[in-house]
């Protein structure tokens, strides 16, 4: 996921667009995207400096395996093929703010990853872009405590139980019962194109199970946090910038605590994925600026919604021929 801007709606076209259909705001703010910027690069920086001497007091049998390690991803199809998922994932992201676990595991599903591999590798990539969005929400004051609090127990049990059942059950047979979730996902968003969001000031009801159920299918299917939490709380009528703020923020503990869960129980080691992923994911910012400037938010809901809708159709079919 992007780094996120300040959360609020300006009276630009395309914010009254993405106010209608319940979608974070657009980057918009001269300002806020310096600070975006500086945030980033100061986060990159000290994560950089921790790696290098991290490495430097390896013992030189380990830095051999790293480098072997490093030498069979780079000659990997499934690496670059990884790569390519997570630049279209992080367009979709960066264009519509949302759906890049649900884009990420349709197509790693649709490349040959199993169930588990593919949200194993969603998630632990995940636990470094939602880092950055956080800091970035908690530093412009987006997150709401109370809310907040509300969201991430739940939402991290949630996903630790859905990483759990994930990964002990056969790949092959939850397959298609996967596939069909983000089926139904992708009919998801191709909803939202048409039917618009309904403000209202009623009180948010139902917080903590709404995070434990979005904690869940998120783990289970790759991707549906945003999707679900998001656009659910803003539908009620909650505060914009604080639904978006606090639910990025707490994606960050629960996709964290998913991955971890996916690591500890064997079923993350397809590192490959996750490189590809992290590595895709930083060329894509400049592509989705470009995109959606060129097309209307209702275009770009429903370009993603079918593509994710006939990807997991041609998985589906694949499963069951």
């Amino acid at each position: 996921m992007r780094i996120n801007r300040n959360s609020e709606y300006t009276n630009s076209k395309l914010n009254k667009d993405h106010l209608k259909f319940g979608l974070p705001p657009a980057e918009e703010d001269s300002n806020t995207l310096k600070l975006n910027r500086k945030i980033f690069l100061q986060v990159t920086f000290l994560i950089s400096i921790g790696i290098v001497f991290w490495l430097l007091k390896l013992s030189p049998e380990t830095k051999i395996s790293i480098a072997s390690f490093a030498s069979d991803v780079v000659t990997s199809d499934l690496f670059y093929e990884a790569m390519l998922v997570g630049l279209l994932a992080q367009l979709v992201d960066g264009s519509l703010g949302m759906a890049y676990g649900i884009t990420s595991t349709s197509f790693l599903i649709g490349i040959g990853a199993t169930p588990a591999a593919a949200s194993g590798a969603v998630h632990v990539a995940e636990i470094f872009t939602t880092a950055f969005s956080g800091i970035s929400h908690i530093k412009f004051g987006n997150v709401h405590k109370d809310l907040f609090k509300k969201l991430v127990i739940p939402g991290v049990i949630g996903g630790i139980l859905g990483a759990y059942i994930l990964t002990s059950i056969d790949g092959k047979l939850i397959k298609p019962y996967i596939t069909v979730y983000l089926l139904l996902m992708g009919l998801f968003i191709l909803r939202k194109a048409f039917i618009l969001i309904k403000h209202n000031n009623k009180k948010i009801k139902h917080v903590r199970k709404l995070a434990l159920t979005g904690g869940f299918l998120d783990a289970i299917g790759g991707g549906g946090w945003g999707p679900i939490v998001t656009s659910t709380l803003i539908g009620q009528g909650n505060s914009p910038r604080h639904t978006i703020g606090s639910v990025n923020t707490a994606e960050f503990f629960v996709s964290f605590a998913t991955g971890i869960t996916f690591i500890l129980l064997g079923s993350a080691g397809h590192w490959i994925l996750v490189a590809g992923l992290i590595i895709g994911g930083l060329f894509s910012a400049p592509f989705a600026a470009y995109l959606t400037s060129k097309l209307s938010t209702k275009k770009l809901l429903v370009a993603v919604g079918f593509l994710i809708t006939a990807i997991s159709i041609y998985n589906l079919y694949k499963v069951l021929a």
